[in-house]
């Protein structure tokens, strides 16, 4: 046993006792988040649509079904398979975590619960890399369309209106590269899970594939935007040109702003970055107010969106999903491989 298995077991042990505390600091940060814009919420004239916001709750709950097959798909990549059942559990009693600063507590913590289904937590660290790693590549065909088609209507977009063309060759050469080269995508991830201590798997993936799952991550996406669209309508009326003419940048700035939150890495979730994203893209588009508030009507609903499943997730528990499920055969093993911690009795959790 080298230094690295040392540390991950010691990090496994660490996480197992402070899983706990971790849910607990997730909901203070949440409440601290949600009190330090209770001013804003309630110095808006709140005038809720209940026929937008049914539209959005819609379309937020076919993001997650999506979501959760996409995470699935990425799992069979690396040599796991869940339930659908058992996946949608898995990651909504894991989503709040997410709010602890740092953006690593969910994959983590889904780590343990797929292990007691017999995948390896390496294979569940992979399956959770390649998910961000698609899903952020599958931002950049819709931001180069936004600034392409909207140029001159977001603050942002304006300034950057010359060197729209460079910006959309930008973004678009990674896809390209790791499509026609799909190895080095698993490279990369194979050389981020050594820096954790985890080794390499032998996992394959095929240009058809990636270019697939590229395609579901921008539907999820556009989903997302339908429903940031939808809710954002809910909160005061429009004329139907404005509803046309909104509707486009509303759908496309939010895949944008949530990965430019993600990415900046400084707060829980993103929290004042995704919305300042928001303020760059859609000004003078909309009014700053109705951005502000609608960027963070947008955050709430998906918090108690979260909460709700997860607490539905929480009590949702059946005896089939109680059994762990081996792992097929790993990718370039030849042989059937034995699922990582699977215990003959099944492991409650």
């Amino acid at each position: 046993m080298d230094e690295h298995d040392i540390l991950a077991i010691m990090l496994k042990q660490w996480l197992q006792r402070a899983q706990p505390f971790l849910v607990v600091v997730s909901l203070v940060l949440i409440g601290v988040l949600l009190r330090s814009q209770w001013a804003e919420l309630q110095a808006h004239t709140w005038r809720l649509h209940a026929g937008w916001l049914g539209a959005s709750a819609i379309f937020m709950g076919a993001t997650w079904l999506v979501e959760v097959s996409l995470w699935r798909r990425l799992l069979v990549v690396v040599g796991g398979q869940l339930p659908f059942a058992a996946a949608w559990r898995i990651w909504f009693l894991t989503a709040l975590v997410r709010y602890v600063p740092g953006n690593i507590w969910q994959p983590l913590s889904m780590t343990l619960y797929c292990e007691r289904r017999g995948i390896r937590p390496e294979a569940t660290l992979m399956s959770m890399v390649l998910y961000q790693a698609v899903t952020m590549l599958a931002v950049a065909p819709i931001a180069g369309i936004y600034l392409l088609l909207y140029n001159r209507e977001g603050l942002l977009s304006q300034l950057l209106a010359s060197l729209t063309p460079w910006l959309g060759a930008v973004g678009l050469i990674p896809i390209l590269i790791f499509v026609v080269r799909p190895a080095l995508l698993m490279n990369l991830v194979n050389w981020a899970l050594e820096k954790v201590g985890r080794p390499a798997l032998a996992a394959q993936l095929t240009s058809r594939t990636l270019l697939s799952l590229l395609l579901v991550g921008m539907v999820s996406w556009l989903l997302w935007g339908a429903a940031f669209a939808t809710l954002t309508f809910a909160l005061r009326p429009y004329q139907n040109g404005e509803l046309l003419r909104l509707v486009g940048p509303l759908v496309a700035v939010f895949s944008v702003g949530y990965a430019v939150g993600f990415l900046s890495l400084l707060t829980p979730s993103g929290f004042g970055v995704r919305e300042g994203a928001y303020y760059l893209l859609l000004i003078p588009l909309l009014d700053g107010a109705t951005v502000a508030v609608a960027a963070l009507a947008m955050r709430v609903w998906i918090i108690v969106g979260e909460v709700v499943v997860a607490t539905v997730a929480l009590f949702w528990k059946t005896g089939a999903e109680e059994i762990p499920v081996a792992t097929p055969p790993y990718p370039g093993s030849g042989s059937y491989a034995q699922p990582y911690g699977v215990t003959s009795e099944p492991q409650p959790e």
